[in-house]
């Protein structure tokens, strides 16, 4: 029952916080992400309920949404202690959040399973109908172009290129989301991710033969 309890809490947290977020990382965002984790964790058969916590949690400290992203997983940290979250899981909690985000894609490999899944989960949900709808989400957010033919999308990224780069929505696709097809880490994230994937490049072709006035 604790941990239903803790469960609760955070989705009431979360929820508050991220409900009304326009940039693709709302609450609706992390409820796809946690049934995600949850379907994944099952299959795997890893601990459902520290990746449902992480899941939950996994954007609160995110730098697209904090300015201070060091303040913000000292915040965390002190809810999970504040409701009754063991030292043990909420490590484990905090080392999956801090290690997930793609940044350029220079980020080590999750350490354990629990971690694979919840990024995983994370990642699926970028790509598909509903990666192409939060893409433009958050360029729009952002203030940036939908597309730029002129502006060629980048290669290998530095944390800090990655994060300060203001590139059209259309090269983040290639700069970021076609690659996240071959970086899952379990197998019933591969299969997922391969329909995906079709999705991203089904679209693409469909926008640039538009763009080029041949449909």
């Amino acid at each position: 029952m604790k941990q239903e309890q803790i469960l609760a809490a955070a989705r009431a947290h979360v929820r508050e916080r991220l409900e009304h977020d326009s940039s693709g990382h709302d609450w609706w965002h992390i409820d796809r992400v946690v049934r995600l984790a949850r379907r994944l964790a099952e299959e795997e058969r890893a601990d459902v309920f520290l990746c449902e916590l992480a899941a939950l949690t996994h954007d609160l400290a995110d730098w697209k949404l904090n300015p201070d992203e060091a303040q913000a997983l000292d915040d965390l940290r002190a809810w999970l202690a504040e409701h009754g979250v063991d030292e043990t899981t909420s490590a484990a909690v905090m080392e999956i959040i801090t290690h997930m985000s793609f940044k350029g894609g220079g980020q080590p490999p999750m350490r354990t399973l629990e971690g694979q899944i919840v990024q995983d989960a994370d990642r699926l949900d970028a790509i598909g109908a509903i990666g192409i709808a939060r893409a433009f989400a958050y360029g729009g957010a952002k203030g940036r172009p939908m597309h730029d033919p002129e502006a060629q999308p980048r290669g290998q990224m530095t944390v800090e290129e990655y994060r300060s780069q203001q590139a059209p929505t259309i090269n983040h696709f290639h700069e970021k989301l076609l690659l996240l097809k071959d970086r899952m880490n379990t197998v019933t994230a591969k299969r997922l991710a391969a329909q995906r994937h079709a999705v991203l490049e089904a679209f693409l072709a469909e926008f640039q033969a538009e763009w080029d006035g041949e449909r």
